[in-house]
């Protein structure tokens, strides 16, 4: 299946160790290079950047590896393709506007037998059942809420119904934004660490590169990497429960009991 990279930030902050040591998962040590794809939000607008070549030998990877674009909220894809023939228009993430705001959504899974009704601003161009999934959640909530953004927890509540009813279908580990917050549906497998002061080295697993954190940082800085697998071999990530949907804001998962209060 594909693999999910987030990164959500209380600074903006770039991604290029996280994302190299990534990239290489698209058809070097390891099998996905149907396509790739990754979106950084900066103020109100997403730079989009995807291709239908495997991460190794894309270009335009190469640029990301080497273009420290500093955001609080990215969302990155490397595809094995399930559902959809290779092509651009099927690669991930996928982008549209929700409430004068742009939404960004990647997913790693195989949805059977998922055929919703889509009748609302939300149409699919390519023709995977993510971007379908994607379309579904947004109408969904569209209807729900009406043209008013909702709280935070209320849409937290909200998205966490429409996971649960769509990962009945297969699995549905995907990954949100609207540049605010970032919230990562896990079916099977994600893992995530934060950093944060005392920051130290970490090495990566997929690449003979490492980096001394505290060299790049500032002691305010919390950044939260959210990901299929993990990236490192000297840190700890926590991994998600199956089924378990988390909010991550200011570099941080946001607890039930921290938004009720």
């Amino acid at each position: 299946m594909c693999q999910l990279l987030g990164m959500n930030c209380n600074v903006p902050t770039d991604i290029v160790f996280s994302f190299t040591g990534f990239a290489h998962r698209g058809g070097h040590t390891d099998e996905h290079k149907d396509g790739w794809g990754i979106a950084f939000f900066e103020g109100a607008g997403v730079r989009l950047f995807v291709d239908h070549q495997s991460a190794v030998a894309s270009p335009v990877a190469e640029l990301i590896k080497r273009y420290p674009i500093k955001s609080k909220n990215v969302i990155a894809h490397i595809r094995k393709a399930t559902q959809g023939h290779v092509a651009l228009e099927n690669c991930h993430p996928f982008v549209r506007e929700l409430w004068g705001r742009y939404w960004v959504f990647a997913h790693n899974g195989d949805l059977k037998n998922f055929a919703p009704t889509l009748d609302g601003a939300f149409r699919p161009v390519g023709n995977t059942d993510s971007e379908r999934a994607f379309c579904y959640l947004l109408q969904q909530l569209r209807r729900h809420f009406g043209d008013s953004p909702p709280t935070l927890p209320s849409l937290k509540t909200a998205i966490s119904e429409l996971t649960r009813e769509i990962a009945a279908h297969g699995v549905f580990n995907m990954m949100l934004s609207d540049g605010s917050a970032l919230f990562a549906h896990c079916s099977t497998r994600l893992h995530y660490i934060v950093r944060q002061y005392p920051f130290t080295q970490a090495n990566l697993s997929d690449e003979d590169l490492s980096v001394d954190f505290s060299e790049v940082t500032t002691p305010n800085d919390r950044v939260a990497v959210i990901v299929t697998e993990p990236l490192t071999t000297n840190e700890t990530w926590q991994p998600f429960g199956c089924g378990e949907l988390k909010l991550f804001v200011d570099g941080a998962p946001v607890s039930d009991a921290q938004q009720q209060g």
